[in-house]
């Protein structure tokens, strides 16, 4: 296996694990040099797990194994050494967002290489992936209080203090990361925006400028934006994303990657398992409407990095029923993990986005169509990683439109599914890609998904 290089789904951390390294030495860096204490969150947390025997081993066990498991390979020892590092550098990122890296290239130029997207999940990336990460990001006690970690770190990103990086240069920063706003940040951000159009479009398409594809103020020295989350979820401007029409059109309810078409799912099935089945009745938190989608069909996509990320209906028609569900944040297939030494996903969660529509935060929304050949169907926004807030903006009993929207993730992206009923009978269409995979690039949000046959 190659653990030099890795595809990561969406690009949410840079592809090449040395690129991580080198951002966790800066944050190091940074972090022992100011020598903030705790936050009080995380304070608790730490003393939480030290208080607890088992919770205490498997925080000691995961790191250590992580450790062992990287020396085997031409990376080297991990940077984040034990569990009490890595939470002084969590404590490091409470007051700081997401950054955009930049490496060398051929010619030794620096270019645009990737995201930190997910810090936190960046200083996990092996140590969850281990046995013993599995049965520490199982617990309920450590999801509750990673959740008031990230409610805290949430304050920070919706406040004024987090546009420092949503300008077009850094006169402090070191070279290897560049301002959310510069000229390669924001062309990097057309051309994914541009990726998802017909392959005869792109090339007009990458000529344009960041200001014509989204909603900003580029007289102002923030684009407009109020916080890192304002820009995060920011706008198409109009007209950039048709709605496709027709009755028997099902749109793309979020701008994102098509990963795979399950059809006859099952209403209970040992999700966790290396094959990972849907299960309808842990993906609707045991809701009693599971049971029309027995038989059905799930569509699953993940969402880009640096892309949109606001969700919008795929029909018309009424919502019958909205609630979020309370999950996992940094917890994956176990057999995805480092159990499967032939297979293991060392950029996890990659591979588990089946398995984490089961256990992750998420947000389930069911619609009760106009259309009476496609009738209840349901939509749910799944959570990875750092993303813990789905935030739903519709209401139960409220008429839409297709395209409107239904909600948004707030501060990362992560993956979702459509789900039909087994009367329905769709044609998928996958615009640029041959077929869904971990490979694929984006569909635009609004276009043609589906059709009914």
């Amino acid at each position: 296996m190659n653990y030099l290089k890795k595809i990561r789904a969406g690009g949410w951390l840079p592809p090449q694990t040395q690129q991580i390294d080198a951002w966790i030495v800066e944050l190091k860096m940074e972090v022992y040099k100011q020598n903030k204490p705790l936050i009080k969150p995380i304070k608790d947390f730490k003393q939480m797990v030290e208080n607890d025997s088992v919770l205490n081993g498997l925080a000691t066990s995961m790191f250590t194994e992580a450790r062992i498991l990287r020396e085997k390979t031409p990376l080297g020892t991990p940077e984040v050494k034990d569990f009490n590092e890595f939470l002084i550098l969590l404590n490091g990122i409470m007051t700081q967002a997401p950054q955009f890296t930049v490496c060398k290239d051929k010619k030794g130029d620096l270019e645009p290489c990737g995201l930190i997207g997910f810090p936190i999940n960046a200083l996990l990336d092996w140590p969850m992936a281990t046995s013993f990460g599995y049965d520490f990001f199982a617990n309920s006690l450590v999801n509750q209080q990673l959740k008031k970690i990230l409610a805290y770190w949430s304050k920070y990103l919706v406040s004024e203090d987090s546009r420092d990086v949503l300008v077009d240069s850094f006169p402090k920063k070191t070279p290897e990361v560049i301002a959310w706003l510069s000229k390669p940040a924001k062309k990097e951000m057309v051309k994914v925006a541009c990726e998802a159009i017909k392959e005869k479009d792109q090339k007009s398409c990458n000529e344009k400028k960041f200001e014509d594809i989204f909603e900003c103020d580029p007289e102002d020295k923030y684009y407009g934006f109020k916080s890192w989350d304002d820009f995060f979820t920011r706008k198409f401007k109009k007209g950039v994303r048709p709605i496709a029409k027709g009755e028997d059109i099902v749109v793309n309810a979020c701008e994102s990657a098509p990963l795979q078409v399950v059809e006859d799912v099952k209403k209970d099935a040992k999700f966790w398992l290396k094959g990972q089945p849907y299960s309808l009745k842990n993906m609707m938190n045991f809701d009693p409407l599971a049971k029309e989608f027995e038989g059905g069909t799930v569509y699953q996509a993940f969402l880009s990095a640096l892309s949109y990320h606001r969700w919008n209906s795929p029909v018309s028609g009424k919502i019958k029923k909205v609630f979020i569900v309370n999950g996992t944040y940094y917890l994956e297939n176990k057999y995805y993990g480092f159990v499967n030494k032939e297979e293991a996903d060392p950029s996890a969660p990659n591979d588990s986005q089946p398995f984490l529509s089961a256990v992750a935060t998420r947000a389930v929304i069911f619609i009760e169509a106009d259309n009476p050949k496609i009738g209840l169907m349901c939509f749910i926004a799944i959570g990875m990683a750092e993303v813990s807030s789905c935030e739903i903006t519709v209401k139960e009993g409220e008429k839409i439109k297709k395209g409107d929207e239904l909600g948004m993730f707030h501060f990362g992206g992560s993956t979702h599914c459509l789900i039909f009923r087994p009367e329905v009978k769709l044609k998928f269409d996958f615009h640029n890609n041959k077929k869904p995979s971990i490979n694929a690039v984006n569909i635009p949000v609004h276009a043609k998904l589906a059709t009914l046959i």
